[in-house]
Parts: C-alpha cells; sequence; structure tokens
C-alpha cells in the first residue's frame, strides 16, 4: 500500500484535462490558470514516474496508463462526491433521528406515517430501524421505539404500552386440518412455550415447522398462509382489519413491553414533543384481538 498518496488537486485537474482533452478547459471549469492545471499534472507525472498525456502543440492525449489513470480517478471521485453529499443528513434543519426495529417500522409506523407526516410536515424525520437496540451514548438518534429497551444513562425511559400475544393464522387455513398446517416459532415472546405456559391451550401448535428471528417476517409468513403463529396484538392490526388475520382462539397472553428511550439533548425540542406527543395518542387508540 502508498505510504503517500498524490494530491486530491493534482488527481482533479488530471480528470478535467483527460475528460476535456484540453489543459486550458480544466482550467476553465476548476477556475484554475491553466498554468496551475500544467503544473498539477507534471507533479502527477513525476510522482508516478510515467508520462499520463501526450502533448502536441495545444493539444493533448491519454497515453495508456493515463487512460488506465483516468478510470481509477472518475471512480474514486465520484465516490467521494457521493459520501461528501450524504453527510448532509446529519445537519439537515428540524430532522429528528428515530430508531426502532424493522418489525414496528414496518407492521406499526409505517402504515400511520402518513398521518404524521400530515400533522408534522416541519419534521423531517429519520426512521433509523435496527436489529439491535441502540447505545444512545455513541449513536446520534434522538428517539428509541422499541419492545427491547432498558434505561440508559443521561436519556429518558418510559413503558408506552403492554403488548399481547395470541394465536392466529391466515383465512385461508382455518378449514385445513391441524395436523396438516405448518407451525412457524419465533424467537423470545414469539415463541410457541410461552404460549403453552401462559395459556395452556392447544390450538395444532406443533414442534416442528418454520422458525424465524424476526417477528415482523413472522407476522408476514402467517398473513401470507404459510401457517399458524404466535403474534403481536400491537403489530398486527393493520393486517388483522385488512381480514389477513384470523385467530385461532380467543384468549391472548402477555407479550413484550414497547418503550421509549429519550436522549436527554433532545428531550425539550419541538420536533422530539410532536412526535412523542402523536405517538402515544397512536398507541392509546383501541386494538384487537
Amino acid at each position: 500500500m502508498l505510504k503517500h498518496w498524490p494530491p486530491l488537486n493534482a488527481l482533479r485537474g488530471f480528470e478535467a484535462a483527460a475528460r476535456l482533452g484540453s489543459f486550458h478547459k480544466a482550467a476553465t471549469e476548476l477556475h484554475l490558470t491553466q498554468s496551475a492545471i500544467s503544473q498539477q499534472i507534471r507533479s502527477l507525472e513525476a510522482y508516478l514516474e510515467q508520462p499520463l498525456f501526450y502533448r502536441s502543440g495545444r493539444s493533448v492525449s491519454l497515453t495508456d496508463a493515463g487512460f488506465d489513470l483516468l478510470s481509477t480517478t472518475q471512480s474514486l471521485l465520484q465516490q467521494l462526491a457521493v459520501g461528501i453529499r450524504r453527510l448532509e443528513q446529519y445537519h439537515k434543519p428540524n430532522q429528528l433521528v428515530l430508531n426502532t426495529t424493522p418489525a414496528f417500522a414496518r407492521h406499526w409506523l409505517l402504515p400511520r406515517l402518513g398521518d404524521f407526516r400530515r400533522q408534522h410536515p416541519e419534521v423531517d424525520l429519520w426512521l433509523f430501524s435496527t436489529d439491535e437496540a441502540p447505545d444512545m451514548a455513541s449513536q446520534t438518534i434522538d428517539l428509541a421505539v422499541r419492545d427491547d429497551l432498558s434505561a440508559q444513562a443521561e436519556c429518558s425511559f418510559k413503558v408506552l404500552h403492554a403488548d399481547r400475544l395470541y394465536p392466529a393464522c391466515h383465512p385461508s387455513l382455518l378449514a385445513v386440518p391441524d395436523e396438516q398446517r405448518t407451525t412457524l416459532h419465533g424467537e423470545r415472546e414469539m415463541d410457541w412455550s410461552h404460549w403453552a405456559v401462559e395459556a395452556g391451550i392447544d390450538v395444532g401448535q406443533h414442534s416442528h415447522g418454520l422458525n424465524f428471528s424476526d417477528p415482523g417476517l413472522l407476522l408476514d409468513a402467517v398473513c401470507a398462509g404459510l401457517g399458524i403463529g404466535l403474534v403481536s396484538q400491537l403489530l398486527s392490526q393493520q393486517a388483522r382489519a385488512g381480514g389477513l388475520l384470523q385467530p385461532l382462539n380467543e384468549r391472548s397472553i402477555r407479550g413484550p413491553n414497547w418503550a421509549w428511550l429519550i436522549h436527554r439533548d433532545s428531550e425539550n425540542s419541538p420536533l422530539t414533543r410532536s412526535f412523542c406527543d402523536w405517538l402515544q395518542a397512536r398507541l392509546e387508540e383501541k386494538t384487537t384481538a
């Protein structure tokens, strides 16, 4: 690996001259003198110890090495430009960074996001979904809403909703005999062993079947008619209202607690308060099952 890299300005000058086929045009584009462009190219050639251009009067053309370097330089500069533009998202005005689980984002928040946007168009919401709970002290996150949160330093913690779980399937599976229905298994509270202990009711579940680590994906599979599953009452509201789910039993059992963490630097922000007030109001709406 090179211990030293050629100056970025020299690479920019080379790329412009090679693309335009002229030192003069490159100088005009970069707001430099032609002499400055010529010096940049000479320094680059000296660094690489080989010529990059054939020079004939005022016209220039690339050597084979120049063609090779042009492809590399254009790719490098494009990637750098994209990376720099991406940094703009870290200082947008009115930005609110929300962390949540993929399941909550897809099944609960996304169907209601239009309502939030209509009520609060001033909030530039950045939805950051992760499988693991964030470290609020080291990550640039204003607010986290998840079912796997515990208190963290310099954050306010609040339980928002006690979820319930119930066994369900797609309506098309109701006529299928129990022994022919696939059982869909999940992790943590979504596992059937939790149902067996809390409810003690046999709804045709089996110990084998399909297994999911993501409760959102498990819910998708149940709605798609792949089998019976233990689903979240909160996350399944939209699917149930759309006729994609049918409870296998009227009983529901204790599920995970949904909570929020708000970093102290964001706690008094009007943007944070707008989202939190909206979130609490929507969570308090009646759930089914």
